[in-house]
């Protein structure tokens, strides 16, 4: 017994050592390190910096005027009211029924007849990110053979979340470079040399990278040229109430689509505008012809969700629906975004008079013109290089600036710097 117990073990080294040997050789060699994310790396690098003059302009979240992070009262409001009084079960998976009501409304409209006759498909989603993702497999899935028109720039994940769901991409024109403001001409020659039937990604509102957006007369020609040819548009609408300060105004353009009889859809996230980024909350909505197809469409979105995360996070719903659907503590958020997209609005006057108090050569009205979070300054690689070796300022090398990193105690350095590298050009 003894003898074969010891000659059992012995088989049993040998074959998990030459199990382990194998898996270490061979299973993982093909393998190769991932690139680095272009706008997690800038924060990589600011936090290995020991200088004590470095700034961060690259990081997408919003900052108060002394650098640090924000938690509006009307979030701490909502977990005080939460607090103890609910269970941590499972969410359907299509999500919480009461935040995917409000996120409708802040979309569509309190009124919506859409939502009224239940034409809206909606699910929870995974913010921004997981409701685009979602719907890039929505479109594989029953539109196989479509492709997605992603504009030229874009938030840098839109070309990853597509690529995952196998969905082809092609580009149309968005940012002049010379004027930096809105190439229109060159996009509407896109939107109408597409093929019938097309889907585009466009941003509802503040697009990111470049603060760069259609005026309300531009979307009605855009809205328009949709209809004529049958496209279909997903708004990315990550910046709701942030980009102007007043939530109605920035779904201007969902409404004029809307108003044009469009079946679109919307990714909406609140990452922005209840400074909610790592709660992960937002809603996917698609318009759909009637309440039946629209039964239909949810529940192939949650079929899509399932194998993905198989049900939402709870917390963060619950801080949304309690937010929006409470009078007061929805005037109070309110406040507090137009607050928040008000001093992002006065760093974007500071920093141009700023540059041009020092006798820039440049013009820098697209500072003010453009709109939201980021300003697309028209930097080279080459200067934003030069930023960040001689002044120790971190930004992705397209030359976005995130606005919310500027300060009153930062903005004289960082107009000067970039004045410095930017004088001879």
């Amino acid at each position: 017994m003894a003898i074969r117990a010891a000659i059992s073990g012995s088989h049993l080294k040998l074959s998990s050592s030459s199990l382990g040997a194998r898996s270490l050789s061979s299973w993982w060699r093909n393998v190769e390190p991932a690139p680095k994310d272009p706008i997690l790396g800038v924060t990589e690098a600011f936090l290995a910096d020991p200088s004590p003059d470095k700034v961060n302009v690259g990081v997408g979240a919003y900052r108060d005027d002394n650098g640090k992070p924000v938690v509006l009262e009307c979030v701490r409001e909502a977990e005080r009211r939460i607090a103890g009084g609910f269970n941590m079960e499972y969410l359907p998976m299509g999500g919480s029924v009461n935040m995917i009501q409000e996120s409708l409304k802040l979309a569509y409209g309190e009124n919506s007849d859409l939502i009224k006759d239940k034409r809206i498909a909606a699910i929870q989603a995974l913010s921004g990110t997981g409701a685009c993702r979602i719907f890039a497999d929505f479109q594989k899935r029953f539109c196989p053979d479509s492709q997605i028109y992603i504009p030229v720039p874009t938030w840098s994940n839109h070309h990853n979340i597509w690529r995952d769901a196998h969905v082809p991409e092609r580009t149309y024109h968005y940012y002049h470079a010379e004027s930096k403001g809105l190439d229109f001409a060159a996009m509407m020659d896109d939107i109408k040399n597409a093929p019938k039937g097309s889907f585009f990604l466009l941003h509802a509102c503040a697009h990111n990278p470049t603060g760069v957006d259609p005026t309300e007369e531009q979307w009605r020609e855009i809205s328009h040229q949709f209809k004529v040819k049958g496209h279909f548009a997903l708004f990315d609408m990550a910046y709701q109430g942030f980009a102007s300060g007043y939530p109605e105004k920035d779904a201007k353009a969902i409404r004029i689509f809307l108003e044009d009889g469009h079946p679109i859809a919307c990714a909406q996230s609140y990452a922005k505008n209840m400074g909610l980024y790592g709660q992960r909350v937002g809603c996917l909505s698609v318009v759909c012809e009637d309440e039946k197809q629209a039964v239909a469409v949810k529940s192939q979105l949650q079929q899509l969700a399932r194998p993905m995360y198989s049900n939402p996070p709870v917390h963060g719903a619950l801080v949304v629906s309690t937010i929006l659907g409470d009078p007061n503590l929805k005037n109070l958020w309110l406040g507090e975004v137009k607050g928040m997209a008000d001093r992002i609005i006065g760093m974007r006057t500071a920093l141009r008079e700023n540059l041009e108090k020092l006798g820039s050569p440049l013009s820098w009205e697209h500072i003010t013109n453009q709109i939201g979070m980021f300003c697309y300054s028209g930097m080279t690689p080459e200067q934003v290089d030069r930023l960040t070796k001689e002044y120790h300022i971190y930004m992705t090398r397209n030359g976005r600036i995130s606005m919310a990193g500027v300060t009153t105690g930062n903005v004289g350095y960082l107009a000067n710097a970039i004045h410095e590298v930017t004088k001879s050009a």
